[in-house]
């Protein structure tokens, strides 16, 4: 028979000449049943003919494109759409998948593969059809609508590479079904041997002789030198030979169904290409007599098919086994294959007597022939039952168990292959050279420890003291009464040592072989070198630590000393050797190379490794985060490789992390590899230390619903290790653990132990803490526990009181942890962690289905861990569209594992994702309100043009009063929309699913209450300015109607003249008509009645508010107003002077304790809150062509502002007598200045002046009145010079203060606080002057004030934005004006009057004209209306074009002095925030919102520069409170009444700061160079001598400073361009 090839061009036609096959198929007698094991040959007919047997099954099980291309790892364990799914198998092309993700799983139902399709349609056959029908009964399935599990198998192994073989293998054989040992080829008719796939397979067993000592045998199966038994069919055989085999190797209590037989499901379908396939199991004995089948090891091989058709597959069974058991029912009297075999006393022939074509002459002819004797010929008889036929079996083959000497491990066996001709899998180039590779490194391995020190020195002694000083660095513990930073300076140079150390090593031979094997460029060498590598090292760990093992157990057992355990323990840990000790080094040479210049060769030459180590675990190969050995995180390393494998695979560089926490032993890591298929790597003999990550792709298809590309699972060491309770961090280091995975995860799987509830307590006190502290910064993880070895399927309902019972614990662990933590809001567990007690618990049975070791995993097991598994997928579902790309993995690596270093208990945690998310906020925010501003702004600027207007603009109201109630309603309706607007937008920005909002979720109440403080701050400005405005313009009625009528009798004076003059005959030259008109205003002026407008005394009205103001605060306030005038304060410059004994006191404490003197503090308080009233003042003086009358809001207003200056510095204890000298002096000062301001508006506006102002101009319209001359030209350009051009200018000085702002709120540095006090520390420091330091830290506001205002100087000198603005506004005017006399000329037609008042009143909602310039405008206007209207245009023109030019002349200096709004005072109102400054070092608080409760600054200052310095030396104290917070030192000031206080507890004192630890040691290094630099300077403007600088702070340069300005406050360079 032929086979012609379609697929595989390079596999031989091969020709099957075999008599006894042919012999056997043509006599063979079919017994009554079916399912023999004897296959058919199965070839479907295609259009072109025969297709070939492998190519057709291939295709139908949907595998034909991975026959070249094999399965690689990665895509066999990525999560796909069947991971997740429960669909069954729908069509053969389903069966192969469905079984890989079963087994994958380690399910032992993965062989039970059938099409759903198949099994659906006979069930509803059956239920249509009610009626008998015995042919349907009798019609079975057809064998192409299922697939026999060993075709499955064996395509599989055919169409996977090595490492998925491995894998397969492995998870076969944890299910105890047998493996391949011999793979076939039906189409090659060659067979390989699966030595490589079964490397991985370890076995543990107890022979009888350790029964006594409970001892075991760990070992590769492959090395394994014990007796194999094989099991071969010869002709066709009524007796199922497989399951024979099973029931001979299943004891009385636990049958498994190790090999396919034909009474198993689909086990009857006939066999494609699985026939010649030797499978191979293990039957181990665990010591006891009453349940071992066999007493020692054994191997058992099953050869599938007739032998006579496997020939050499015989051969190679009868060279390496034991004993060859023969089952047949008939032998050929001539049967060569039996006689002429070497091994003939190997052979051992089972038939069965019952059988129709059984022939005892046959057989007696053949044993005869080949010497057998009675005990190498079993009968299976008609008064053998199957189970006495069983025992028989058992007993022969035990008895060549015990008397052979054939102990051939399956290693040597590939030498027997290579003799007849059998492929061997390891044979491949890539596996060869890979294993010499191996080989070369491991071969000199005698002495661990020694090999270690000599081969991998790095990772050792110095690493763990690298370890400890990196730790120390952030803890201090050990400071004593050292100078901090001369310690932390101190531990920075032995640092530097410990790397210099490093680097004086060379690369070990065996480093130089590792990494270039790993950087081999065929991803397989690679691969199989790692592997080889592995599997090497634990063979040798192995057999190194059984004994400290042992010794181990007895000293724990015997309660050994802690010093022995730990000695044991340290050799445990220096005698265990594996990859991961490997890549260990490889991070350490990184990591040492990186301290060396950039352009040294030793650090050019390993600038590679991070992407090497990179692309593995992209091949899926762990690595390491935490070292398990020194509890450290080797963080530029990991950093950086994690940085490439972000390069690698980016854009798709989205992933979610999975973890496991829980107690030692309890089957974390075997949890993780059942639920993902995965295998940790694990140093032999110990359990894992540290943690690992592992990268799982995702489907296309699942990228969907999880929107990420990958699934990190971090697998960690036990929590309450017996290795490490005996040492004395243990608990700290749990802590450590715990929280940088907890914080790391996505969704966190605790293992827990019900029975052990101490046990379970610690852990679950650990895992609260670390919960606790992820909700610090607004992470919230979700979890998941997991109860194992519980089997009742009524488990979930029982436990239901052991849940609630779970709940009640970790709420009291909860209240407790967060007491420690310092964060005692948080009442119940479901406070930090999304937990729901009847969906969060998962009841899990037992991992092995009986006892071990040939008992296989439980199904019950691999279906709970799989219904979990989809179970968080739906919960991973729910996060994934806030899921983090691997840098910012890599950022949260970075910040947790620094924070956790600071102390176990003390976590303070900041890092730039956070610090992101958190600028991301402040700017939106910052935006909405600066919207609401400008709004209010406008309307403010339009409601103060109504009133002023108030009179000539068509309103209905007729009443001042009711105007302004109006005004005020219509100003709530606006702020409400607005403050509602600002909390929707809150809202709506939390709910979204970038941009890491959750970070910042803790934030949203300071927000909301900064919105709702906002409006009514607003609210407050608003409101005053209205009620001033409306009072200032009622004032101004009398003053006004009298101007007015003077106005008309000057007119009547006129016309009367002008009838008189022209009544005259004679024509009258111009002087004459002047000396008529002089005559005529002298007397009438002195006819009119100018009644003089007396002052108000100003400092009565502020006399009255300030005693308002003060009313609340006791009897000694009136008794202070009293005893000074108001008119005698302000005078001189206030001086803050200590009174009384106990400010005294505490005035002498201060000057002890070398702190800023409390009278220095308060003066300076008294400074800034002078100032900035003095700004007020000013705002409400110096607007040019605006001369505005006082109003009691102004004092409000001051006094307002006062009050909470002195809130914010509440820290700050002052008395009542400052309190009221410091406003007598304020409101003394103001009084002053707008009693001045109060009379220089009475002067303006006296009757008298206005008319003699407009003296000249009546006398010119007189003149052209009486010479009826042309006026509308005249009159045209005295209406747009006299009211409209002020009216324009007016306009746009009132807006072009937002307009500026707007543009200042572009620019990066005014975007957050942060960013703003990174920009004024990076120019001072660009500048490097001394005396812009003293003022920035002597004179915070005022400095910050001047250099808000330079920034605004210098962006708009060198930019053309507000010459646009005023050009906007100009045009905005000129088109009202147009618009306007447009109207004003289709309306109704009337006087001349009638129409300019028209125009008037179109503007009335824009512009403010003067009605002193309008009532002299209308005087003796005889001008025509039309033309009017056309010069007025022209003069319009004119005028906007004069103002443009005016205007591009005018500085930005000029400019800002006449603008309603202040630009450099909003922007510095936004900036400064709350205010409030460090208690120890001054650094202005930085958060966002100005109604947050918390105070925080991102870089602290060392306290020398807020004036400390010692007692004894006068020398400035070096200290910074970021470091000190950390420490043990004490400190005592004004606010702990002289007492000392730990610095650790300074939240007693000053509860509302948070002073983080710094959040990396070279995060400080700006104010370290800045004191260093300026050393002599700060102590002599101190009065104090020169602080001690460390050393270390000598050495920093600016651009280090600058550097560490940018880790301060989080800057990326990337986004963040400084204008």
């Amino acid at each position: 028979m032929t086979l012609t090839m379609h697929i595989f061009p390079f596999l031989k036609e091969t020709d099957e000449n075999n008599s006894l096959v042919d012999l056997y198929r043509a006599e063979g007698e079919m017994t009554s049943n079916p399912e023999s094991d004897l296959s058919m040959d199965y070839e479907p007919a295609g259009e072109s003919g025969k297709v070939a047997k492998l190519e057709s099954l291939l295709r139908d099980l949907g595998l034909e494109q991975h026959y070249k291309e094999k399965l690689s790892l990665s895509t066999v364990l990525q999560i796909d759409e069947k991971a997740i799914t429960d669909e069954p198998a729908k069509s053969t092309s389903d069966l192969a998948w469905y079984f890989l993700k079963k087994l994958m799983m380690v399910n032992v139902t993965a062989r039970n593969v059938k099409c759903t399709s198949v099994c659906e349609s006979n069930c509803d056959a059956a239920s249509e059809d009610i009626g008998l029908n015995l042919d349907n009964l009798l019609d079975g399935l057809t064998f192409g609508e299922t697939m026999n599990p060993l075709d499955i198998v064996t395509a599989l192994f055919l169409c996977s590479d090595g490492f998925v073989q491995q894998e397969i293998a492995l998870k076969m054989s944890m299910c105890q079904f047998s493996v391949p040992l011999l793979l076939p080829n039906c189409d090659t008719k060659q067979c390989t041997l699966m030595l490589w796939a079964m490397r991985d397979i370890v076995k543990k067993y107890r022979p009888q002789s350790l029964s006594e000592s409970k001892g075991f045998i760990e070992e590769r199966t492959v090395l394994s030198k014990i007796p194999m038994i094989s099991f071969v069919r010869l002709g066709e055989c009524s007796l199922s030979k497989s399951e024979m085999l099973n029931k001979v190797l299943s004891n009385s209590q636990q049958y498994h169904d190790t090999f396919v037989h034909r009474e198993m499901k689909c086990g009857d379908t006939s066999k494609r290409i699985s026939n010649g396939m030797a499978e191979i199991t293990w039957y181990l004995p665990c010591g006891n007599k009453n349940i071992d089948v066999f007493s020692e090891a054994v191997a058992v091989a099953n050869l599938r098919g007739d032998i006579a058709s496997f020939e050499t597959e015989f051969s190679f069974l009868c060279q390496t086994s034991a004993a060859v058991f023969v089952f047949f029912d008939s032998l050929d009297s001539d049967c060569r294959l039996l006689t002429h075999t070497q091994q003939r006393e190997k052979i051992f022939l089972v038939g069965n007597h019952q059988s129709k074509r059984f022939s005892l002459n046959a057989l007696k002819k053949i044993a005869t022939k080949m010497g057998l004797t009675n005990k190498n010929v079993i009968l299976k008889t008609k008064q053998k039952n199957d189970a006495e036929f069983v025992e028989g079996l058992r007993k022969t083959v035990n008895n060549v168990i015990e008397n052979t000497s054939v102990k051939m491990p399956i290693e040597q066996m590939a030498d027997v292959a290579h003799e007849l001709g059998i492929l061997v899998d390891e044979d491949c180039p890539e596996c060869q050279f890979a294993k010499k590779s191996a080989d070369a490194i491991t071969e000199k391995i005698q002495d661990t420890l020694k090999y270690k020190e000599e081969k991998l020195p790095l990772q050792g002694e110095i690493w763990k003291e690298l370890t400890h000083l990196e730790k120390e660095e952030f803890r201090l513990r050990k400071v004593g009464s050292e100078n901090i930073e001369d310690y932390k300076a101190s531990l920075t140079t032995k640092k530097r040592e410990l790397r210099k150390k490093q680097n004086s090593y060379d690369m070990s031979d065996a480093m130089s072989c590792f990494i270039s094997a790993i950087s081999s460029e065929k991803e397989k060498e690679r691969c199989y070198f790692l592997k080889w590598l592995r599997i090497n090292l634990d063979n040798l760990s192995r057999e190194k630590l059984s004994g400290l093992r042992e010794q181990y157990k007895k000293k724990c057992e015997n309660s050994g000393t802690k010093k022995e355990i730990k000695d044991i323990d340290r050799q445990l840990s220096s005698s265990s050797l594996g990859t991961e000790h490997f890549f260990r080094e490889m991070g350490q040479l990184y990591e040492a190379s990186v301290s060396l210049p950039e352009e040294h060769p030793s650090r050019i030459k390993l600038q590679h490794l991070p992407k090497l180590c990179a692309e593995l675990l992209l091949d899926g190969f762990p690595f390491e985060l935490v070292d398990g050995d020194s509890s450290n995180i080797p963080l530029r390393w990991v950093s950086d490789v994690l940085s490439q494998l972000h390069q690698l695979v980016h854009p798709k560089n989205k992933i979610l992390v999975v973890t496991v926490l829980g107690v030692q032993s309890t089957g974390k890591s075997t949890l993780l590899n059942t639920m993902f298929g995965v295998q940790f790597a694990v140093s032999s003999g110990r359990c894992t230390r540290g943690a690992f990550m592992l990268l799982i792709r995702i489907s296309e298809d699942v990228k969907k619903i999880l929107h990420c590309d990958f699934l990190v699972i971090i697998d960690t060491e036990g929590l309450k290790s017996p290795e490490l309770a005996q040492l004395d961090d243990s608990y700290e280091h749990d802590n450590e653990l715990a929280t940088l995975v907890v914080g790391l995860s996505d969704i966190t799987i605790i293992n827990i132990a019900m029975e052990n509830s101490t046990e379970m307590k610690d852990i679950l006190q650990i895992v609260v803490h670390a919960f606790l502290r992820m909700t610090a910064v607004g992470k919230k993880p979700k979890c998941q526990f997991v109860h194992q070895n519980v089997s009742d399927v009524s488990a979930h309902e029982k436990n239901m009181r052991d849940r609630k019972l779970l709940l009640q614990q970790l709420n009291e662990m909860t209240q407790a942890a967060a007491k420690m933590e310092k964060k005692e809001e948080n009442k119940a567990f479901t406070d930090v962690m999304e937990y729901c007690p009847n969906t969060g618990n998962w009841y899990i049975p037992g991992l092995w289905n009986g006892n071990g070791p040939m008992a296989p995993v439980n199904a019950g097991y691999s279906e709970e861990v799989y219904k979990l598994k989809k179970n968080i997928i739906h919960i991973l579902e729910k996060c994934g569209s806030s899921a983090n790309n691997i840098s910012e993995f890599k950022e949260w690596t970075e910040s947790l594992w620094k924070s956790v270093k600071h102390e176990n208990f003390i976590f303070s945690f900041r890092n730039s994702l956070v610090a992101d998310a958190y600028m991301t906020l402040c700017t939106e925010f910052n935006k909405w309100e600066w919207n609401f501003k400008k709004d209010m702004y406008a309307w403010v600027t339009n409601a103060e043009t109504t009133i002023s207007n108030f009179g000539t603009v068509d309103v209905q109201i007729q009443n001042i009063g009711e105007l302004l109630n109006h005004l005020k309603t219509e100003a709530s309706i606006e702020l409400s929309k607005w403050e509602k607007t600002l909390l929707d937008n809150l809202t709506k920005y939390f709910k979204q699913k970038e941009g890491h909002v959750y970070l910042v979720e803790g934030y949203k109440e300071d927000f909301a209450n900064s919105a709702k403080s906002l409006r009514r701050e607003i609210e407050s400005s608003v409101i005053n300015q209205l009620t001033a405005a409306a009072d200032i313009k009622q004032g101004m009625q009398e003053v006004d109607r009298i101007k007015n009528n003077h106005t008309k009798e000057i007119e009547n004076k006129v016309c009367e003249l002008i009838d008189e003059c022209q009544k005259k005959k004679s024509k009258m030259t111009d002087q004459e008509l002047d000396r008529e008109f002089d005559k005529m205003w002298n007397k009438t002026v002195k006819e009119l009645h100018f009644s003089e407008q007396k002052a108000s005394n100003v400092f009565t009205s502020v006399s009255y508010h300030l005693r308002e103001n003060l009313k609340c605060k006791g009897s000694r306030a009136c008794q202070l107003l009293s005893k000074k005038k108001l008119e005698e304060c302000g005078q001189v410059p206030f001086k803050y002077t200590a009174e009384g004994w106990i400010e005294k006191l505490k005035h002498n404490v201060s000057r002890v304790l070398n702190t800023q003197s409390h009278v220095m503090a308060v003066q300076e308080m008294a400074d800034c809150i002078i100032d900035a009233c003095q700004q007020v003042v000013t705002g409400k003086i110096e607007i040019e062509n605006t001369k505005n009358n006082y109003h009691d809001t102004y004092i409000l207003e001051i006094l307002h502002m006062i009050d909470n200056r002195l809130h914010t510095n509440q820290d700050l204890k002052t008395d009542i007598d400052f309190e009221v000298s410091l406003k007598q002096h304020i409101c003394g000062n103001a009084a002053r200045q707008f009693q001045k301001m109060h009379e220089d508006f009475l002067r303006v506006n006296d009757p008298y002046i206005c008319l003699s102002q407009n003296k000249a101009k009546f006398c010119a319209d007189f003149k052209d009145v009486f010479n009826e001359r042309d006026q509308c030209q005249k009159k045209a350009e005295e209406f747009t010079n006299r009211c409209l051009r002020p009216a324009v200018e007016d306009f746009v000085n009132r807006s072009l203060g937002p307009d500026i702002i707007g543009e200042m709120r572009t620019t990066q540095q005014f975007s957050t606080r942060m960013i703003f006090q990174y920009a004024v520390l990076l120019d001072l420091l660009s500048k490097g002057n001394f005396e812009n330091y003293w003022s920035y830290i002597g004179r915070y506001e005022s400095y910050v004030k001047t250099w808000i205002l330079d920034q605004i100087q210098k962006h708009f000198s060198s930019c053309s934005s507000t010459v646009e603005f005023e050009n906007r506004h100009i045009q905005s005017c000129i088109n009202s004006i147009n618009d306007a006399v447009e109207k004003a000329k289709t309306g109704t037609q009337g006087t001349f009057k009638i129409f300019v008042d028209n125009i008037c009143k179109k503007l009335g909602n824009k512009l403010v004209i003067s009605q002193d310039a309008l009532s002299a405008f209308m005087i003796l206007n005889n001008a025509n209306q039309e033309d009017f209207a056309h010069w007025l245009t022209k003069c319009v023109e004119e005028m906007a074009e004069d103002l443009r030019q005016k205007f591009t002349r005018t500085t930005i200096q000029m400019k800002l002095k006449n603008l309603h709004v202040k630009p450099q005072n909003e922007l510095f109102t936004k900036v400064i925030g709350c205010g409030k400054q460090c208690p120890f070092c001054s650094a202005p608080c930085e958060a966002g919102g100005d109604a947050h409760t918390g105070h925080w600054t991102s870089l602290h200052r060392p306290e020398a520069l807020g004036a400390f310095k010692w007692n004894d030396t006068k020398k400035l104290v070096t200290d910074i409170c970021s470091s000190l917070v950390n420490s043990d030192i004490h400190f005592r000031c004004a606010a702990t009444n002289g007492q000392w206080h730990p610095y650790k507890q300074y939240t007693k004192y000053y509860p509302d700061w948070t002073i983080a630890p710094d959040i990396s040691l070279q995060a400080s290094d700006y104010w370290k160079h800045i004191m260093a630099k300026f050393n002599t300077n700060f102590a002599k403007a101190y009065n104090a001598n020169p602080a001690d600088i460390p050393t270390e702070w000598t050495k920093i340069t600016q651009k280090q400073a600058e550097e560490s300005l940018k880790v301060s406050f989080g800057i990326k360079p990337e986004n963040l361009k400084l204008c």
